[in-house]
């Protein structure tokens, strides 16, 4: 006999409050994109979705958490997708495959949270805003030091006693830094512009390390 009874009211409130959320963020953005992050207010961000400032402090700290609330959708689903690599893939080809990877799967990953248009917006917002930027610098290092510690973990080793995750990764991530400022500043908002130039640049990390670039 199929069990039809209605589902708990937890899972219901859950739900509700998971939309609830989901609004809020999508508004927040839409906001930041359309008349700056710093001119734009909680309060705004609240009457776009028709809740008060109260409810918006349940579920963001700050102006600042949900500005980066996709992009720590994003990190979490690179984390998923390096871990995923082959054990027998070397540090950098590891990173470079999650990253076409995650690319690859990025509207999965927003799900229906953000469109990736949206999402590529803010992150093209990120960049050209100042305070926004220093942000995403310091979250991009605790980022960093836990892509160090799964690459260690990968290869076996204490990341605390072998530099090598963490240079491996300082490498990588320059380059990820380089050419997320370069695609902010040039014509082409698309992900197949950024994903390009990032391929690119990446290309070039060997022959940059070389001894003599003659």
């Amino acid at each position: 006999m199929t069990d039809e009874r209605p589902a708990p009211a937890t899972g219901l409130r859950e739900r509700k409050k998971q939309r609830t959320r989901d609004a809020l963020l999508r508004a927040a953005l839409l906001l930041f994109i359309a008349q700056g992050y710093e001119q734009t207010t909680v309060d705004e961000i609240a009457d776009a979705v028709d809740v008060s400032q109260r409810t918006f402090f349940r579920y963001f700290a700050n102006k600042e958490e949900v500005a980066f609330a996709a992009q720590d959708l994003i990190d979490s689903h690179f984390l998923a997708a390096l871990q995923a690599r082959p054990a027998g893939e070397g540090p950098l080809t590891a990173l470079r495959g999650a990253l076409r990877d995650s690319w690859g799967t990025l509207e999965e990953a927003l799900s229906e949270v953000v469109s990736v248009d949206l999402y590529m917006r803010t992150y093209r917002l990120i960049e050209s805003t100042p305070a926004l930027l220093a942000a995403h610098l310091r979250r991009s290092a605790e980022v960093e030091e836990r892509i160090a510690r799964l690459i260690a973990e990968r290869e076996g080793l204490d990341v605390d006693a072998d530099p090598r995750p963490r240079v491996a990764v300082a490498a990588f991530s320059g380059v990820m830094r380089v050419t997320g400022r370069l695609w902010g500043q040039g014509d082409d908002t698309g992900i197949t512009a950024i994903r390009d130039l990032t391929e690119a640049y990446l290309d070039h990390i060997g022959p940059a390390l070389a001894p003599d670039w003659r």
